[in-house]
């Protein structure tokens, strides 16, 4: 597991590094106002696809259904499903491209009329991204039942680069047109770079005879988590609309913050991953130790980072950041949507746990109460407390998720959740009272890192989930 796990992080951190590069550029070049905010707006649904197929959508609800199957009836579900896949990821690009206007207006409604000219604009060239980015998804499948996680895991870097390249090329005088070919570009690496090691395991999109009734199956299984992603996604969509009324700008803040905290989040989306591929692999009885030991690391993973993230914000931001984002609020909103990232770093898992065995409806139920939680406190708190107010919302209904999660699959009693959550609060108030405050950047960041290192290895000895 700490093997797949580790060269699964390496490789999708390189991705997101090229991402939050994407970011930093497009600040860079673009400053952080109304252009800025209108690409992102645009970028705000091809890229929840993205992420969303990158953090297991398709295989949680495929890779069961798959590894039940005999290798030649493997290969016919396989490539009966495939032109099914297709069709749906034309439907779905001629959804995205034709509304594009009524699209934007719904995420950014505080744009002014010509940046949402220019975010339908560029929304209609990006929905193109949508076959490339569903069919690297479905070859990963064969892949990842083989526990070859790395390849697949590279689709991150693969998307992020021809934007990177393009930005650093072009600088200033980058259109948001050519920026959005460079994304599509990028879409149609991902499954090329599949292409020939799934020919190799017996995919072949001519051939589509398959099973009866296997989209069918699919459609049950996946049914739940595409309800469940689209609660998780209409919370990111209520956040882009809540920051585009709070004033210009704040959109770019949002988006910005959110890329940093994916950095650690890209090894808590490797252990998801891998921890579903062996889930499914298990017998019944071995699945629980298999979990313990998967909570146990993504809590060692987790808090380390945002004890980080905390404490050293403030002087990451001046060190890497362009100079005008110094006396911005992104070290604040970095701060408190570190909170939500250890709390929430369980769901994932406990969700992965039901699936395993088949199960995605009781997930779908615990996540739709989290869900709605937040969206009533994202209709209250931003206007009373700003920015910080979307964190907040957020963190209380990961917590709600986690705690109906437990309950509902009896861990309750199974888990040491309640030692490590106190574990976790008293370590991010540290961060937060006392290294958070300090004006001297080097110092704040030299003892944070100190704090993470040694928080790190303390937890190791604790946990132990290697055992």
């Amino acid at each position: 597991m700490f093997n797949s796990t580790l060269w699964l992080t390496l490789a999708t951190l390189t991705g997101l590094m090229l991402g939050f590069a994407r970011e930093w550029l497009l600040v860079a070049n673009w400053g952080a106002g109304a252009r800025s905010d209108a690409f992102l707006v645009a970028l705000f649904l091809p890229e929840a696809l993205r992420m969303t197929l990158a953090a297991g959508l398709l295989s949680a609800a495929a890779l069961p259904l798959y590894q039940q199957r005999d290798p030649l009836r493997r290969q016919y579900w396989l490539n009966g499903l495939t032109p099914w896949l297709l069709l749906v990821a034309v439907l779905l690009s001629a959804l995205l491209a034709g509304p594009a206007p009524l699209w934007t207006q719904l995420i950014g409604p505080g744009l002014g009329t010509t940046a949402q000219s220019e975010a339908s604009a560029s929304l209609r060239l990006l929905a193109l991204c949508t076959p490339g980015l569903l069919l690297h998804a479905w070859l990963s499948i064969p892949l990842q039942a083989g526990e070859r996680f790395v390849l697949a895991g590279l689709g991150s870097l693969l998307f992020n680069l021809p934007p990177v390249f393009w930005l650093a090329l072009r600088g200033g005088a980058c259109q948001a047109d050519e920026l959005a070919l460079a994304c599509v570009l990028g879409s149609l690496l991902m499954p090329l770079a599949l292409t020939l090691p799934s020919l190799r395991q017996g995919w072949r999109p001519w051939d589509w005879h398959g099973e009866a009734g296997s989209g069918r199956e699919l459609l049950r299984q996946i049914g739940p988590l595409l309800a469940s992603n689209a609660a998780s996604q209409g919370l990111a969509l209520l956040e882009r609309l809540v920051a585009s009324l709070l004033g210009e700008g704040a959109v770019t803040w949002v988006n910005l913050a959110r890329k940093l905290i994916n950095l650690p989040l890209i090894a808590l989306m490797a252990l998801n991953q891998v921890l579903l591929g062996m889930l499914s692999t298990r017998a019944t009885e071995e699945r629980l130790s298999l979990l313990r030991r998967g909570l146990a690391a993504a809590t060692l993973l987790s808090l380390p980072a945002a004890f980080g993230l905390i404490g050293a914000g403030p002087a990451l931001i001046d060190l890497l950041l362009p100079d005008e984002m110094h006396e911005s609020p992104l070290p604040t909103l970095l701060a408190w949507l570190a909170i939500p990232l250890v709390f929430g770093a369980w769901n994932a898992l406990l969700a992965r746990y039901a699936y395993a065995s088949g199960d995605t409806r009781l997930p779908l139920r615990c996540e739709l109460a989290g869900s709605a939680l937040n969206a009533l406190l994202l209709a209250a708190l931003p206007w009373a407390l700003g920015l910080p107010g979307i964190p907040v919302a957020a963190m209380a209904g990961v917590l709600l998720t986690s705690l109906l999660l437990l309950q509902r699959q009896g861990l309750l009693a199974s888990l040491s959740w309640p030692a490590q959550w106190l574990t976790s609060l008293v370590l991010l108030g540290v961060a937060a009272l006392l290294l958070h405050p300090l004006t001297n950047p080097w110092l704040q960041l030299g003892l944070s890192s100190l704090g993470a290192v040694a928080s790190m290895g303390g937890l190791a000895l604790w946990l132990k989930p290697w055992r």
